[in-house]
């Protein structure tokens, strides 16, 4: 090996390991668990609600739900907490609120991969330190696994007023078609970090 090629070398592999450490956050890092908090509130409110709309009005009822007020909880947590708060998926029902950005696609597809993997789907997270052209942001997901309860918006077989009334509400749905355990889509969490 030349004499000048060792230092550039060694400036890569520096350089390198640096962007790796921070690329990759602790799953017991302080973010990472304040993001699982928040996950943890924001399903705790959407259950809670969509439990009352389908136990008053059955399914049609909690369509409504989370069409607004998912919207809402995430709105209200991130105003709250300083955090970009969200759901995302693959096969998203709403094209305005859930179509994953670059990262989140990536995050996601791997998500799928460790599925098949056979990861529970229930342990699916990723925490990553991201900089992009608006700067450094923590970012956390966690996947949302489809339960039996989601079957009657989101699985085969849709009973013709869920369908009449997802129709009328998301003419471009995809979020049709899941079997209990698979990846419904993710909670995605944000906070920009300051230098």
């Amino acid at each position: 090996m030349h004499a000048t090629a060792r230092p550039i070398l060694i400036a890569t592999g520096l350089s390198l390991l640096t962007s790796l450490t921070l690329a990759h956050a602790s799953a017991d890092d302080p973010m990472t668990e304040e993001a699982k908090e928040l996950i943890q509130e924001f399903a705790g409110q959407l259950q809670s609600e969509l439990k009352a709309a389908i136990q008053t009005g059955g399914p049609v009822q909690a369509i409504s739900v989370c069409k607004d007020r998912a919207p809402a909880i995430a709105a209200e947590l991130s105003e709250s907490s300083g955090w970009e708060v969200g759901r995302v998926s693959l096969k998203m029902r709403n094209t305005t609120l859930g179509t994953p950005d670059a990262w989140e696609t990536r995050v996601l597809e791997s998500f799928e991969t460790r599925l098949a993997n056979g990861q529970p789907v229930d342990t699916l997270s990723q925490a990553e330190v991201v900089e992009d052209d608006q700067g450094r942001a923590f970012r956390f997901m966690k996947a949302i696994p489809t339960q039996e309860v989601c079957l009657a918006c989101h699985g085969k077989t849709i009973a013709e007023p869920v369908a009449q009334a997802l129709d009328a509400h998301y003419p471009n749905d995809r979020a049709r078609g899941f079997e209990v355990g698979d990846i419904r889509g993710a909670f995605t969490l944000s906070k920009p970090l300051t230098e």
